[in-house]
């Protein structure tokens, strides 16, 4: 890219000394230098009239190079989704036309009146609490805090049996909010007796990653035998904030 703009350079302005292009392009003189000698070198470049000056083959490198530029920045262009509308859940009554601010409340987008937010909009309708609103001329983002994801192992003997179920609720109490799962049959099964609450058995990984994405935890339920390639499925660039607590006797 940077043999790139010095021929760009050499090509639209007259380049009698290296010094002014250096400093265009952020180069120390011997870089330029070193630049240009390659180009030369493949018969890009060339020095006529006291200039820096492309060659035929230079100019056409140029003209390849910034068609493939320009096709990959279209392409990429129309994969980068702009939101300018979107839908969210009203909290409180809010007019038509009202500005409003967007929040994520436990993984659910909802609008308020107000103009102070780090995501903003304007009602297109007005809607009472509770209902959808369309919220147009979208403004900030809203921030995503990524929620934890608690694993709880269960021992693979049978000697505990007894105490699970009432460690388990020991362990949920207080902990409504979120998502509970289960990796297993053996874990479900238990889980179910120790929770009135719907228990998640399918694609819990994945289901763990989006929920903790929109600020939804995560209890998840294992054997300790397989925790090991529950564990791997979590392996990503930016993982989710996990902890693993194993019940004990």
């Amino acid at each position: 890219m940077t043999e790139l703009l010095f021929l760009h350079e050499c090509a639209t302005r007259e380049v009698a000394q290296l010094r002014p292009v250096a400093q265009r392009l952020g180069l120390t003189v011997q870089a330029a230098s070193h630049i240009f000698r390659q180009l030369r070198r493949r018969g890009l470049a060339e020095v006529r009239n006291d200039l820096y000056r492309p060659t035929v083959s230079g100019i056409a490198w140029l003209h390849a190079a910034f068609g493939s530029v320009r096709e990959d920045l279209d392409e990429r262009l129309q994969r980068l989704r702009v939101i300018r509308s979107t839908r969210a859940v009203a909290r409180g009554r809010i007019p038509a036309d009202a500005a409003v601010v967007l929040e994520l409340r436990r993984g659910v987008l909802v609008a308020r009146v107000g103009s102070r937010g780090s995501s903003r909009g304007r009602a297109r309708r007005a809607a009472k609490d509770g209902e959808l609103v369309e919220v147009t001329d979208l403004e900030g983002i809203v921030p995503l805090l990524p929620a934890e994801i608690r694993i709880v192992t269960l021992p693979d003997s049978g000697a505990l049996e007894k105490s699970i179920p009432a460690q388990l609720r020991r362990l949920l109490r207080g902990g409504s909010e979120g998502l509970l799962a289960a990796s297993g049959i053996e874990a479900f099964h238990w889980l179910q007796r120790a929770s009135s609450r719907p228990v998640l058995r399918y694609a819990v990984a994945a289901s763990a990653i989006e929920a903790s994405n929109v600020g939804v935890p995560t209890t998840l339920v294992v054997l300790e035998s397989d925790l090991p390639w529950l564990l791997a499925q979590f392996d990503q660039p930016q993982p989710a904030p996990i902890t693993v607590r194993r019940l004990r006797g």
